[in-house]
């Protein structure tokens, strides 16, 4: 139940565009205070497009006053609006929400609980078109002299009006404030960035700063395909430069652990030609909601050859009201990661984040700092299912079918060496698989929703690989008349978990949780492949006869020639039955030799590179 929920929050996160903090629904009570959108822009302020009006001028406490937003008539470009909030606030204390409302038209606007005050805003229900709205404010007993109604409007994603101030209305008797005649928003926070003269670069990082990089080492001034970022305390504030190439943002956060989720966020959006610098949040594995604080300062930016690059600086110590700001003398872990963006609105990040190896604090010494892309439970589920299905099977495969004749005379615990072999690489098989298999759970807690055809196909593969040995238990004796059953089954059953289990991990080696450098990791997964369907062809081809090696035996010249004549013996070398099998079996156990050799070097490179992701 919890996974579904996730996954509804996410498949809404995703669809919703043009709306305010991307809630459609209008459930805003997260801009109540500062009645700001999370969109990550500007707000428009020229003069706003509409109206908002009163039917009274003065009241008494418990009197209602109806409240009328409409679009201006003439108002050019869009004549509607999509989404708003109203608020009535203490005219000598605008962060004051006094009073409460009422509906006039429950469909198309709803109340809101802000500052614990039940009722006390009013928002849209959809992102349907506007272009009149009117609701009813009840003034309280303790209502102050003045009241001024303040209006929240978005017409778009990057449309949009914040703080808007309408009429004040006065209690019978008081003379009325002096109105404010300006239009756009009230407080509204802006941000100007300068552009960087120069690319970063990584000297001194280790001695004069901490960096965290991908690729290890990398200099991101000669190096566009780097990912870059540095920190340094300045005084009271710390420093950050981050860099890296993206279609769309690059950003990085401080977390308390190895999951998305609960962190302190930091974005360069790029917007056409320039670049948004913002501070956001992220409660989980959504899209980030932007800070309406503005906590940073010296910010610049640079865009060139795909690199998106940006500067800023932040206070160590932020006010209380900055609710989800980390304080930078603490320790957290790294997170850097890069996407696409639209409409200043971030996708889902293309790679799986680089993550910090370990802990750091911010202010603390200067360090050069290393990470993964992969977190260290999807390494061993990499790992431990290509030594299962490209190594052990395949030689578990090659003892059964070709090596059943060799060591006629030895046993090892009552069993065929074969045959003890063979048992031994499958049931290790069956034992890797099943620790794999259950890896990448413990890291999701769950099913993995993006991880396409690969997860359903490792279920497929985990339940062969359960059956083959359940079958193997409930075998008739060799000379039962239904042995051949029995024999068709397990080779079928054999063949398709090790078919499918190729499959699956060609899928995965570049999952993002898991993504191995292409094209040459998938050449290097091809070639063990290749490399096991040339050691079976050969020693099938010989086992049927096509290439006996022993008969060329029989007519093998051996001459021997005396050291003072120059006669020469012909001496004709005929071996009997035992010569010859030993000669087919020195064959095969070269072949094998062979084949496991470059089975080991083929694999080795593979798990080096899911060691250095």
């Amino acid at each position: 139940m919890v996974l579904m929920k996730m996954w509804i929050v996410l498949l809404l996160l995703s669809v919703c565009s043009e709306t305010v903090i991307c809630y459609s629904d209008g459930k805003v009570e997260v801009a109540c205070g500062d009645m700001t959108p999370q969109h990550g822009h500007e707000p428009i302020t020229k003069n706003p497009p509409f109206n908002i009006t009163t039917d009274k001028s003065q009241f008494s406490p418990g009197d209602k006053i109806k409240v009328t937003l409409s679009m201006a008539s003439s108002s050019e470009g869009k004549h509607y609006f999509k989404g708003f909030l109203i608020e009535a606030r203490n005219a000598g204390n605008l962060n004051e929400i006094v009073g409460s409302f009422k509906l006039i038209d429950p469909e198309i606007s709803q109340l809101l609980t802000c500052d614990s005050k039940e009722g006390s805003a009013v928002s849209h229900t959809g992102k349907s078109h506007k272009t009149e709205v009117q609701v009813i404010w009840v003034a309280p007993s303790d209502s102050p002299s003045s009241v001024q109604f303040l209006v929240t409007v978005a017409q778009g994603y990057k449309e949009y009006w914040v703080k808007s101030p309408g009429p004040v209305v006065s209690q019978n008797g008081v003379a009325p404030p002096p109105q404010t005649t300006f239009g756009g928003s009230i407080g509204a926070q802006t941000t100007t960035s300068s552009i960087l003269s120069r690319s970063f670069t990584s000297e001194g990082c280790g001695s004069m700063k901490s960096c965290l990089r991908d690729p290890e080492g990398c200099d991101p001034q000669n190096d566009t395909a780097c990912h870059f970022l540095s920190f340094r305390a300045l005084g009271s504030s710390v420093m950050f430069e981050l860099s890296g190439p993206a279609e769309g943002y690059v950003s990085f956060a401080l977390s308390q652990d190895k999951w998305m989720g609960k962190d302190d966020v930091y974005l360069c959006i790029r917007d056409t030609d320039r670049v948004e610098i913002k501070a956001a949040y992220v409660s989980g594995r959504t899209h980030p909601v932007y800070s309406s604080q503005n906590i940073l300062k010296d910010t610049a930016w640079r865009l060139s050859d795909g690199v998106i690059q940006c500067s800023f600086r932040r206070d160590i110590i932020l006010p209380p009201e900055n609710l989800n700001r980390f304080s930078l003398d603490q320790i957290y872990y790294l997170f850097m990661a890069h996407g696409r963006a639209e409409d200043g609105r971030t996708h889902r990040h293309d790679r799986q984040p680089l993550i910090s190896t370990y802990q750091t604090k911010i202010t603390g010494p200067p360090e050069d700092l290393i990470g993964s892309r992969s977190p260290l439970l999807m390494k061993y589920h990499g790992a431990f299912m290509l030594i299962a299905w490209t190594s052990t099977v395949s030689a578990g495969v090659i003892m059964a079918r070709y090596f059943k004749p060799n060591w006629p005379e030895r046993n090892i615990l009552g069993q065929k060496v074969w045959f003890q072999l063979h048992r031994m690489l499958m049931a290790l098989t069956v034992l890797l698989t099943l620790v794999g298999f259950v890896l990448p759970f413990m890291y999701r807690g769950g099913w993995s929703k993006r991880a396409g055809i690969h997860p359903y196909l490792g279920c497929v593969v985990m339940a062969l690989a359960v059956i083959q040995p359940v079958m193997a238990l409930f075998r008739p004796a060799p000379d039962a008349s239904r042995r051949y059953i029995f024999n068709w089954m397990h080779f079928g059953t054999g063949t398709a978990a090790q078919v499918v289990a190729v499959v699956t991990i060609f899928l995965g080696i570049h999952q993002q949780a898991l993504s191995l450098p292409a094209p040459w990791s998938t050449g290097v997964l091809a070639a063990i492949v290749v490399w096991f369907v040339l050691a079976d062809l050969v020693l099938e081809v010989h086992q049927r006869g096509f290439l006996p090696i022993g008969k060329y035996f029989k007519n093998v010249k051996i001459y021997t020639e005396h050291i003072n004549s120059d006669d020469k013996e012909e001496i004709l070398f005929v071996p009997d039955e035992n010569e010859t099998y030993n000669v087919e079996s020195f064959f095969k156990n070269i072949v094998l030799a062979i084949y496991l050799c470059g089975n080991l070097g083929f694999l080795t490179v593979l798990l080096w590179t899911i060691s250095a992701v």
